[in-house]
């Protein structure tokens, strides 16, 4: 009788344990095909992100843009080089699924197997990536100049932030009936500034140093504090799903907290920093202590249910003023050459520009949110000039130009937001085309601000642009 009572749940074990062998022999027959996808992969992502890069370069745009167009051009919109199941798509649909499918001969199955590990595998590398630009981007955001820049600056950022995010979220709900946490998002990727892109005109144009200038670079670098605080608050509702006024409360108030104990206690740690880097001998004794730092800060903003972005940009900001700042800077181009163009690729192969082809009717709507956000974006910055106060005779317009580029910090949010599945697709596109066309814009608008009659005088570009290479 007990003999009876056992043997049944004895031969469920084995029939559920029994597949575990199989299907790890199954995973290791899978492995060297998905690297095989993974390697084919990477080198369409960097072929298609250097020919962009230069090619914008030539034409005097800033090579981000080249980046994210390469990976339009390579993606779902066009060739089908490098696209992602999240978008409905198959493995049939993948050029290069297709070649490994000929070259092995798999099954259907197989196929879509290896199409969705190889696909998480370039996710990961993606993410990765915009961790390590974000790191990037607080090492070049210089606090001390931010003490500089006085009060002018913080209001002008301020303002920044406020009134497109305000506008776009409020216009989107509604004029266009979006939900409310889409268009929070969509509202919060307005409030980005690209430093990098506007202090190299204002370099080329010799007003780096003008009035206008330090306050633009100031407000660009609160921008880029705000926005990442703000991005932090909008991902976590779009984990929950819902708007709880204690949550959003918690979340801001623990974004500013994280980032300003943060930079209490860079003090503290920086003399720890550079004691520790002084007793390293062995090659990477600067980079790994400051890559242990980031990703510890960045695991700390993920496990409290804000996002890792968030402690990369706070390591940045702490390691910016230890003496090895300079050394670092250095270090960590070649890191994320490798790795950010990834990230700035697969944004544009997500983006399905199809969605807002005019002629078909369901398009329209998308299509319209795209004129909108462009509206906004321009509109919610060149009010920032006004808000310049207490400076008589000063240039508010090119204050307001200079703000309006979002640049690479634009496209963090616009990855983000695609990443968590909250956006559809017609709104992320339109974030996307919202990107493009302020960066396009700006450079030639600052240039018309500031008067033809300017006098260029050689000054150095401030580092930041190195992020947006």
């Amino acid at each position: 009788m007990i003999l009876s009572n056992i043997l049944p749940h004895f031969s469920e074990g084995i029939a559920v344990s029994a597949p575990i062998p199989f299907l790890a022999t199954v995973v290791a027959e899978d492995s060297p095909i998905i690297l095989s996808g993974v390697l084919l992969t990477l080198v369409v992502i960097y072929l298609a992100s250097k020919f962009g890069a230069e090619v914008a370069r030539r034409l005097e745009f800033p090579p981000v843009l080249g980046e994210l167009v390469a990976g339009v051009i390579v993606g779902v919109s066009a060739l089908h080089l490098v696209i992602f199941p999240e978008g409905g798509l198959s493995a049939s649909d993948s050029v290069i699924m297709g070649a490994l499918q000929g070259l092995n001969q798999l099954a259907p199955d197989a196929l879509t197997r290896i199409f969705e590990s190889q696909s998480e595998v370039i996710s990961v590398l993606a993410e990765i990536g915009v961790i390590i630009l974000l790191f990037e981007i607080g090492l070049e955001s210089d606090l001390r100049q931010l003490k500089e820049v006085g009060i002018q600056a913080t209001v002008v950022a301020c303002v920044g932030v406020a009134a497109p995010f305000a506008a776009g979220t409020a216009g989107l709900m509604m004029l266009f009936h979006v939900a409310a946490i889409p268009a929070i998002f969509a509202g919060a990727a307005l409030t980005a500034t690209s430093i990098g892109i506007t202090s190299k005109v204002l370099s080329e144009l010799g007003q780096l140093k003008s009035k206008e200038g330090q306050i633009i670079v100031g407000a660009a670098v609160i921008d880029d504090v705000l926005g990442i605080i703000v991005l932090a608050v909008v991902a976590s509702l779009a984990k929950t799903g819902e708007i709880d006024v204690a949550n959003v409360i918690y979340l801001i108030v623990s974004a500013t907290a994280f980032l300003l104990g943060a930079i209490l206690l860079g003090g503290i740690f920086n003399k720890s920093f550079v004691a520790i880097v002084d007793q390293l001998k062995t090659r990477g004794n600067v980079v790994m202590p400051a890559f242990i730092f980031a990703f510890f800060m960045a695991f700390l903003g993920n496990a409290i249910h804000l996002e890792a972005i968030l402690g990369a940009f706070a390591a940045g900001l702490v390691l910016d003023e230890t003496d090895a700042r300079n050394e670092l800077d250095e270090l960590i181009k070649p890191i994320a050459d490798l790795l950010v163009p990834i990230f700035f690729v697969t944004v544009g192969a997500r983006a399905d520009l199809g969605v807002l082809n005019p002629t078909v009717p369901e398009n329209r709507a998308g299509l319209l949110i795209a004129v909108f956000l462009v509206g906004v974006a321009i509109a919610g910055k060149l009010v920032t000039g006004w808000a310049a106060f207490g400076l008589p005779g000063i240039n508010r317009l090119a204050i307001g130009v200079g703000m309006i580029p979002r640049g690479e910090v634009g496209l963090v949010f616009a990855g983000i937001g695609s990443a968590s599945g909250i956006l559809d697709k017609p709104l992320e596109v339109s974030i996307i085309i919202m990107v493009i066309l302020t960066t396009f814009l700006a450079p030639p608008f600052l240039r018309v601000a500031f008067g033809s009659s300017t006098n260029p005088i050689p000054e150095p570009t401030a580092p930041v642009e190195a992020a947006s290479e």
